[in-house]
């Protein structure tokens, strides 16, 4: 048995021991009295949760999963259980999409070589491209010019596709900004790009936002299959979305689409974004036009297959088999996902508070995204950052460091993938400058000047976001 699965899906039985002695802060609750603050050990512990993340990042890669899952040998190409014999097919087309487009596309290159060609629609720029791929470098979080072309390239190529083609779909979060057509001829891409920052800042959990989007899209909520229809189709997947919702995974353009028209309707009024979209998309819901996504059962998918190769779980394991080396305690909690920040923050540390009760050293590990509800256009930051910020001042004074990074290596609109902090941040920063950079949601300078932004560059990789909570 490996130790990630030693350590994880279980209450370790440690947790179980009598409380320590506890002491009250200022705010009245009760902690360890281990847990006050020793700024030498914060220091240290600073690096120890940074190397936990990147340690996670490297055992959950791309290249790591299509060797396991994906494999080339006599004319045959094995994708998880599927067999597909390519000799068979007059042609095979391969079309990427999102923040891992090009390193899905590197690793499928690597098995197939020149068996393979098609297209790469992402938001990351490769240090190399490969010579058999169209690449389109799309927007993210939201969509541009290139974005609109790719989707009306890609859609093009495969309405030419017969029974004889198979077409691979690599498919990875980001792809909702990368890869997309309006339906409706009237929404122009400026009524497009205000559409996504409306529903980015609406503080909407993933899946209701990309509901949404695949409900005004050409391309979205399985029309790419219905397009790609009457080809064999397999879509590899390296999903950002929570567990269960795959369809959700760039708005689903290859997958039966389980959300429907009414729920748009809903998501709008309980959000209150009918007044924040343009005039072009508020029309649409006002006379309510929208036009319901293929599901299960259309023909488009009667020829599809779906297998998702890695995510969030997968990174969760990886951080706890890397805390469990470095002696902690510990746990999984993905209960908080698409919860509020700030309901999230409270939970975890409430756990994690619990649990150093019965251990020395404890790491409390939470994939997954927590939302944050931006007024007007807010500052440079993400959720991330803002949700490690949120923390400071709950943790003020104790033996606790947070890390919240996502694992893309992009954090909303700034340069780092998130932030870290722990018991000192506040006294180093000052408590107004914390609460002004929360108020403001600008948290990425603070990061910066710190030197506790947590800084990888596009990872080319997207397995949603990593929180590792320490005490100790």
């Amino acid at each position: 048995m490996s130790l990630a699965s030693k350590v994880i899906g279980c209450q370790l039985s440690v947790f179980g021991l009598g409380a320590l002695l506890r002491t009250g802060n200022e705010r009245g609750e009760q902690y360890p009295r281990a847990m006050l603050l020793d700024e030498k050990a914060a220091v240290q512990m600073r690096d120890v949760v940074r190397q936990i993340f990147r340690d996670a990042l490297a055992q959950s890669s791309v290249t790591a999963a299509f060797e396991q899952h994906v494999e080339y040998e006599s004319g045959v190409l094995r994708i998880c259980d599927d067999l597909y014999h390519l000799d068979a097919y007059s042609r095979v087309l391969a079309v990427a999409i999102g923040k891992a487009a090009h390193t899905m596309a590197e690793a499928l290159v690597q098995q197939l070589g020149a068996r393979v060609a098609g297209f790469i629609a992402s938001s990351v720029n490769p240090p190399e491209r490969l010579a058999q791929f169209v690449y389109f470098h799309g927007g993210h979080p939201l969509p541009n010019e290139d974005s609109v072309r790719a989707a009306t390239a890609i859609q093009s190529v495969l309405e030419t596709l017969d029974e004889n083609s198979l077409v691979i779909f690599l498919m990875s979060g980001g792809g909702s900004a990368t890869l997309e057509h309006p339906i409706f001829g009237q929404i122009s891409l400026d009524d497009l790009i205000a559409t996504y920052q409306a529903l980015v800042h609406s503080g909407a959990p993933i899946a209701e936002i990309n509901a949404i989007r695949k409900h005004l899209s050409a391309v979205k909520g399985g029309r790419l299959a219905q397009a790609a229809y009457p080809a064999q189709q397999v879509s590899i997947m390296v999903s950002d979305v929570p567990e269960g919702q795959l369809d959700a995974l760039a708005s689903g353009p290859t997958m039966p689409d389980s959300s429907t028209v009414n729920q748009c309707y809903d998501i709008v009024q309980r959000y209150n974004l009918l007044p924040k979209l343009p005039a072009s998309v508020r029309v649409v819901f006002e006379q309510k036009l929208l036009q319901e996504t293929p599901k299960a059962g259309d023909a488009a998918f009667v020829r599809a297959r779906w297998w998702p190769i890695l995510s969030s779980g997968i990174t969760a394991k990886s951080a706890a088999a890397a805390a469990a080396t470095q002696g902690f305690a510990v746990e999984i909690d993905n209960t908080c996902d698409d919860w509020d920040h700030a309901r999230a923050a409270e939970h975890l540390l409430g756990r994690l508070r619990k649990l150093r009760q019965g251990a020395s050293k404890v790491c409390l590990i939470s994939a997954g995204e927590v939302t944050v509800k931006v007024e007007d256009t807010g500052g440079v930051g993400g959720r991330n950052q803002h949700f490690a910020l949120y923390c400071a001042e709950k943790i003020s004074g104790e033996n606790v460091t947070v890390l919240s990074a996502g694992t893309d290596g992009i954090d909303g609109n700034s340069s780092a993938a998130g932030g870290v902090v722990d018991g000192t941040t506040v006294e180093r920063a000052g408590r107004e400058t914390v609460r002004e950079a929360l108020r403001t949601f600008n948290s990425s300078a603070l990061f910066e000047r710190l030197g506790d932004a947590v800084v990888t560059g596009p990872t080319g990789n997207n397995l949603r976001d990593l929180r590792v909570l320490l005490a100790y």
